[in-house]
C-alpha cells in the first residue's frame, strides 16, 4: 500500500520512520522532489543493511557500537530494525544490557539527538500540556523509569532513559510492535548520586530526590495525565527503587494496563528457565528446593511468581512456600529476623527448624551455611553481588545434586554472582546455567557449553502484544505464568543435553507471536479482556506484528 507524506525534502529525509536514504526508489525521488539530495545510486534495503554491517564491524569498542546504531535509529529507524533483525544475538548486548549500563552512567557527555519523553518535577503543572502535544495519535507501550535504580548500578538520573529507549527497541524487534506506536518517558524527580549533583554536565534536574507525598503526586498525575491522552495504552514499569516499585505496582495495576519488569517480568523469565531446567533434570517444579539471594523487589517477584506456579500444579500454598530459603543482606530470612520487612517474612523459614542445623552463628547465616544444610537444586542470584557465588558454595550444592541449576541474574556483567566457566569447573560440568548478562560459550574438557541469557526479553515483548491484542485491562499473574510454560516448551536443551537452556533471539521473534496467543487467551480467561474467537486474536496478532521493510511513498495531493 503507497502512503501519501506532506513534508518537506528536508523532513522527509529527517524524520527517522520516513527516511529511507539511498533506497529511495526514482520514482519516488521524482515523485517527492528527492532528485539532488541523495547520490545517485538506488540500493535496496538488504543492500543498505550488508553496507551497515560492515560499518557495525569496523566500531572498535562497545560503546562505539552503541552510537553507531543509535544514530542509525535516529535517522533510518527501519533500517536500523532490519539490520538488528538480520543479526539479533550478535547486536543485543549493544542495544541492551551490558552496553546500555556503561551509556547510563555517561548519559549526559553522550546525549546528541532527541528521543523520548523527558518529564521533569520542576514543570510539573505543564505536564498535561507535554503529553497532549505529543504528534503520536496511538500508543500501544509506554516504558518508564525515574532511573533510580538502574540495573545493577544504583541511581544514575537521567541516565536511566536508556532502559525506556532500550526495551521499546526489543518490544519492536522480538515483539513486532511498530516503533511509531511506543514511547519512553523518563520521570525527573532528582537523583541522590552526589557526583551527577555536582557535575555541571550533568542534563537532568540538579536537586536530591523527590519523595513522600510529593512524589506519589506526580506519579499521580503522570497517570492520570497518561491514561487520559492514551487510554488503551500499556504501561510499563522499570527499574524503579524497592520501596516504590511494589507500591507502585499496587496503587496502579487496576487503574491502568500496566505491570513491573524487574519484579514481574524478570519473574517470568526466571519461573520458565526453572521450568525448562525440571524438565532436562527430570524432576517437576514443585519438588525443586530453591534458594535465592537477594531479597529485594526481583527476588520476591521471583519467589511469588514460582509459588504461583507450584500452586497451579497442585501443591499447597503454604508447602509451595516451604520449597523457599531467601538470603538477603542479614543473612536467611527467618521468623526470629528483626529487619526481616512483612513481604519478606511470608518466605522466612521457622527459626526453630534453623537450630537444628550445624552453622557458626546464628546472628548471621550465610549462604554457605544454607547450602551446608539442605539439598539445594535451584540457586537464583539477583544481588548484585559479583562472586557471591563462591567455590566452596557452588560445591556442596554439586556435591548434593546431580545437576545443579545455578542462576547468576545480576547485570550488567560485573555485578554477577559468578562466572559461567567457573561454574562449569566447579561441578565437574554438570550446572545448569542461565545468567542476566550475555556470555560467551565455555570450552570445559573439550566440550563448548552455550550460556543461555535469562532475559526479560524473552517474555515481555510477547505479552506486550497478546495484552494489546486483546486490549487487555488488567495484567494478571497467569497472563505471566502461561507465557513462562509456553518459552518452557522451546527449551533446546531438554531436547540436546548440549544445548542452551533458552532458545536463541532469532527464534524469540517468532515464539513471541505464540506467547502472544496464549497471554491473550489467558487474559480472556480471567476475565481482564473481550471474549473473541482463536482466529480473530491470530489475526489481531499478525495485524499488530510489523516487520522492517520500506512502504511506498505518494506526494500528497492537495484538495482542490
Amino acid at each position: 500500500m503507497d502512503i501519501e507524506i506532506d513534508l518537506t525534502q528536508n523532513q522527509i529525509l529527517n524524520t527517522p520512520l520516513i527516511n529511507k536514504g539511498s533506497a529511495f526508489t526514482q520514482e519516488e525521488r521524482d515523485e517527492l522532489g528527492l532528485n539532488g539530495y541523495l547520490p545517485y545510486s538506488v540500493l535496496t534495503i538488504e543492500q543498505q543493511a550488508a553496507k551497515r554491517y560492515h560499518n557495525f564491524l569496523s566500531q572498535p569498542t562497545q560503546l562505539s557500537r552503541f552510537t553507531f546504531l543509535s544514530s542509525l535509529q535516529n535517522r533510518n529507524e527501519i533500517l536500523f530494525y532490519k539490520l538488528v533483525s538480520d543479526h539479533i544475538s550478535e547486536m543485543l548486548p549493544y542495544i541492551y544490557t551490558p552496553t546500555v549500563g556503561d551509556v547510563s552512567l555517561k548519559y549526559s557527555s553522550l546525549y546528541s539527538e532527541h528521543r523520548g519523553l523527558y518529564l521533569s518535577y520542576p514543570h510539573r503543572d505543564k505536564m498535561e500540556d507535554t503529553i497532549n502535544s505529543l504528534e503520536q495519535e496511538d500508543v500501544d507501550v509506554i516504558v518508564v523509569t525515574d532511573g533510580e535504580r538502574i540495573l545493577g548500578l544504583g541511581d544514575v538520573g537521567i541516565g536511566g532513559m536508556t532502559i525506556p529507549v532500550g526495551k521499546l527497541s526489543l518490544y519492536t524487534l522480538l515483539g513486532g510492535i511498530h516503533p511509531a506506536r511506543t514511547l519512553p518517558i523518563f520521570l525527573d524527580v532528582g537523583t541522590n548520586n552526589p557526583t551527577l549533583l555536582h557535575d555541571d554536565q550533568y542534563m537532568g534536574w540538579r536537586h536530591e530526590r523527590v519523595t513522600g507525598n510529593e512524589y506519589s503526586m506526580f506519579i499521580d498525575r503522570f497517570v492520570k495525565a497518561v491514561k487520559a491522552r492514551y487510554p488503551n495504552v500499556l504501561l510499563q514499569w522499570e527499574d524503579f527503587a524497592k520501596q516504590n516499585a511494589k507500591t507502585l505496582l499496587d496503587r496502579y495495576q487496576d487503574k491502568i494496563l500496566s505491570f513491573n519488569d524487574d519484579i514481574q517480568g524478570t519473574a517470568s523469565v526466571v519461573l520458565s528457565a526453572v521450568i525448562s531446567a525440571s524438565k532436562v533434570t527430570g524432576k517437576q517444579l514443585k519438588d525443586q528446593k530453591i534458594v535465592v539471594l537477594g531479597a529485594g523487589s526481583a527476588g520476591l517477584g521471583i519467589c511469588n511468581k514460582i509459588v504461583h506456579a507450584m500452586v497451579e500444579e497442585g501443591l499447597d500454598k503454604v508447602e509451595a512456600l516451604k520449597r523457599f530459603y531467601l538470603v538477603d543482606k542479614d543473612g536467611l530470612i527467618h521468623t526470629a529476623l528483626s529487619s526481616a520487612d512483612q513481604e519478606q517474612l511470608v518466605f522466612a523459614r521457622d527459626s526453630a527448624e534453623i537450630k537444628t542445623w550445624k552453622i557458626l552463628s546464628h546472628e548471621n547465616i550465610t549462604l554457605l551455611d544454607v547450602v551446608n544444610n539442605i539439598d539445594a537444586t535451584v540457586l537464583i542470584g539477583v544481588s548484585t553481588q559479583s562472586g557471591a557465588f563462591t567455590h566452596d558454595i557452588v560445591s556442596a550444592m554439586a556435591e548434593k545434586v546431580e545437576r545443579p541449576v545455578i542462576l547468576p541474574l545480576s547485570n550488567p556483567t560485573e555485578k554477577a554472582e559468578a562466572r559461567p566457566e567457573d561454574l562449569l569447573k566447579w561441578t565437574f560440568g554438570k550446572a545448569i546455567i542461565a545468567t542476566g548478562s550475555p556470555f560467551a560459550p565455555v570450552e570445559y574438557k573439550s566440550r563448548l557449553y552455550p550460556i543461555a541469557q535469562c532475559n526479560n526479553a524473552c517474555i515481555f515483548p510477547g505479552l506486550g502484544l497478546g495484552a494489546i491484542s486483546v486490549s487487555a485491562k488488567k495484567v494478571t499473574d497467569k497472563m505471566f505464568v502461561v507465557a513462562a510454560r509456553e518459552l518452557s516448551q522451546y527449551c533446546p536443551m531438554a531436547k540436546d543435553p548440549s544445548a542452551s537452556l533458552f532458545p536463541s533471539f532469532e527464534d524469540i521473534r517468532n515464539i513471541s507471536a505464540i506467547i502472544a496467543f496464549v497471554v491473550g487467551k489467558a487474559a480472556q480467561q480471567e476475565g481482564v479482556a473481550d471474549k473473541i474467537s482463536d482466529e480473530e486474536l491470530k489475526s489481531r496478532i499478525s495485524r499488530n506484528f510489523w516487520n522492517p521493510a520500506y512502504p511506498t511513498y505518494k506526494r500528497k495531493k492537495s484538495k482542490s
